[in-house]
């Protein structure tokens, strides 16, 4: 099954907004990069900026991602298996 994993920090202005759309969805993990373990898990999906979606198989390959953007709540769907 897919999921999404959601790369955030405090001071982004549109990272409130990348949370809400992905808490729409379950199986879904928030990452702060000013953190030790998120800033651990963004460097190895090579996150530079935020907010970043990033959608994951089982295996925790990237099938999709959406960084520096809030992708809408359809465009999330689709990718979604």
């Amino acid at each position: 099954m897919q999921h999404l994993k959601v790369f955030v920090k405090q001071d982004c202005n549109k990272c409130p907004a990348a949370k809400e759309v992905a808490g729409r969805f379950p199986h879904t993990e928030i990452y702060d990069i000013e953190e030790v373990d998120g800033l651990a898990e963004a460097a190895f999906y090579s996150v530079l900026c935020t907010p970043s979606i990033i959608v994951v198989d089982d295996n925790g390959r990237e099938v999709h991602a959406w960084r520096c953007e809030v992708p809408s709540p359809r465009d999330v769907a689709e990718r979604l298996n």
